[in-house]
């Protein structure tokens, strides 16, 4: 073998590795390129008529999940893709219920050109708007599909609210009730007239009947 057919030979090993390593994390029906040493991959799932996200590699960078019938995404399906700079989610069937909501919100974060790309296909009353454009109106029902943590911040604090009521009318329970066992002891030094000072806003004397 010539010196110089080395290095090439060399480059082409490393391109089949490499090729390999990335067909095993890429998933079914999408192709997968390299952007260049650890900048990522470029993750290709456009038209292939996809009806849900595929687990997608931690490492994407680049994300086409254009022309595909996409209807909505599930909670937590992107999360992972913290290095993600590049999404087209355009030309898909989206169901603008509340199940869009994380789909939505995730986007406001991560990609607002791609939110503005994104149009509802359905309900009728909503075919052909912006996403971006849902405003809570629109939304108004997944209001009651509240978190399963938020419920339990809610009753939480609720709990710690009623108590600090309750702690309140009991203390000045106390205290209304402290002030008549001090008269009454105070009363048994008087005479039988039945006098008890209690000094007030005014300097009045009180006849207890």
């Amino acid at each position: 073998m010539k010196k110089a057919e080395l290095p090439a030979l060399v480059g082409f090993s490393v391109s089949l590795l490499l090729a390999v390593a990335l067909s095993g994390a890429c998933p079914p029906s999408c192709s997968c390129m390299s952007l260049g040493d650890r900048k990522g991959l470029l993750v290709d799932c456009s038209s292939q008529g996809l009806r849900e996200v595929p687990a997608l590699p931690v490492d994407t960078r680049s994300l086409y999940l254009h022309n595909n019938s996409l209807t909505t995404v599930p909670p937590g399906s992107l999360d992972s893709l913290s290095s993600l700079q590049e999404l087209r989610v355009f030309d898909n069937p989206w169901d603008c219920d509340c199940r869009i909501l994380y789909l939505k919100l995730w986007l406001e974060e991560v990609s607002v050109p791609s939110l503005a790309s994104v149009r509802c296909a359905s309900p009728a009353p909503l075919r052909m708007k912006p996403l971006v454009q849902l405003t809570g109106n629109e939304l108004g029902a997944c209001k009651r599909l509240l978190p399963t943590k938020c419920l339990e911040f809610f009753w939480r604090d609720l709990i710690l609210v009623a108590g600090a009521i309750i702690t309140l009318i009991l203390v000045a329970w106390a205290l209304k009730h402290s002030k008549k066992l001090l008269c009454q002891i105070r009363l048994s030094r008087y005479d039988s007239r039945g006098y008890c000072l209690l000094r007030r806003h005014s300097s009045k004397t009180y006849k207890i009947q």
